[in-house]
C-alpha cells in the first residue's frame, strides 16, 4: 500500500466506514489522476496530493451519515467533488455530476472511464438550464452559490420528501437569513474533517413529502 492509500486508508478509518479496500484504491487512483490533470489544467487550488486527500477526499466522504435513498445530483461538482468520492464509497448510488465548466467536465468523464464508475452520469450545463427526465433523491452542492439561489435552482429537480445538502465552510448567517423558503427546516450539521482543522459544516433540508428529521 503506498502512501496516499494508507492517508486515505487511516481518514477512512476515522470517519468510521466499513472495510473497502476497492473504494481506498480508487479513491487513490482519483487523487493521482487529479494531481496529473491538475499538472497542466487549473482544476483545483490544491496542489499536494497529501492536502487532496484531506481536503478533497475526505471532506467529501465526511457527508456520507446524511446521504439517503437512491440518487444524487451534485450541483457545480467542478473536479467531481463530492459526488465521485461519494459514488465511489456508494456503489449502488446513482451520482449525476453537474458543471457548466467544459475542461472539469473532460476532467470527470475521463475520471468515471478511468475509474470504471458505471453509477455516475456527467453532464456538461449549467443549473438554470438543466432539465433531466427524472428527478432526485437527493442534491448536494459544495462551497457553490447562495442557499437561497440554490434552493431555488434546484429544488424542482427533488422528488417529494427529497433531500438538499448545502456544503459550507463556517455557518453562513447571511445567506441563511436570505433564505426564502425552507429556512423553517433547516438542519445544521458541524462536520469533522480527519486532519483538517478549518470549519466545516452541512446544512440539509428535506422537501415536502414524507420526510424524516433525522439522518
Amino acid at each position: 500500500m503506498d502512501t496516499l492509500e494508507n492517508d486515505i486508508l487511516e481518514g477512512w478509518d476515522a470517519l468510521g466506514l466499513a472495510p473497502d479496500a476497492t473504494a481506498v484504491a480508487r479513491l487513490a487512483a482519483l487523487v493521482r489522476l487529479l494531481d496529473k490533470w491538475n499538472r497542466v489544467t487549473n482544476l483545483t487550488a490544491v496542489r499536494d496530493p497529501q492536502a487532496m486527500v484531506t481536503r478533497h477526499i475526505l471532506d467529501s466522504l465526511v457527508v456520507l451519515p446524511y446521504i439517503k435513498g437512491d440518487s444524487l445530483l451534485d450541483v457545480g461538482t467542478g473536479a467531481g467533488l463530492p459526488g465521485l468520492p461519494l459514488a465511489i464509497a456508494h456503489p449502488q448510488l446513482a451520482v449525476t455530476l453537474l458543471d457548466s465548466n467544459a475542461k472539469k467536465v473532460r476532467f470527470a468523464r475521463q475520471a468515471v472511464a478511468e475509474l470504471g464508475l458505471d453509477n455516475v452520469e456527467v453532464v456538461h450545463a449549467r443549473m438554470q438550464e438543466y432539465q433531466p427526465t427524472r428527478s432526485f433523491a437527493m442534491v448536494i452542492s459544495r462551497a457553490v452559490a447562495s442557499l437561497d439561489e440554490l434552493y431555488r435552482q434546484t429544488a424542482h429537480l427533488l422528488r417529494p420528501g427529497g433531500r438538499m445538502l448545502f456544503m459550507k465552510g463556517s455557518v453562513p448567517e447571511q445567506e441563511i437569513n436570505a433564505l426564502q423558503d425552507g429556512r423553517a427546516g433547516l438542519h445544521i450539521e458541524r462536520l469533522n474533517v480527519p486532519g483538517l482543522a478549518a470549519e466545516r459544516h452541512l446544512l440539509w433540508l428535506e422537501t415536502r413529502g414524507e420526510s424524516s428529521t433525522t439522518a
